[in-house]
């Protein structure tokens, strides 16, 4: 049961971590806020989404 939930957490933990920023920035939240204007942080909530997606297909797929 734990494998099937990992492509759900990671999409939920990249999720976070846009929204996050997001809020950070709006609520000007000192060092967080600039976490918004960092391609690199955004690049890796992306790819932690992507990644998510794809776990969660391939181990829809194999059980």
């Amino acid at each position: 049961m734990k494998k099937q939930s990992l492509g759900i957490t990671l999409i939920v933990l990249g999720a976070l971590m846009l929204i996050i920023s997001y809020f950070a920035a709006r609520l000007n939240l000192g060092f967080l806020a600039e976490l918004v204007d960092y391609n690199w942080y955004q690049m890796i909530a992306l790819l932690i989404i992507i990644a998510g997606i794809v776990a969660h297909i391939v181990i829809a797929k194999r059980s």
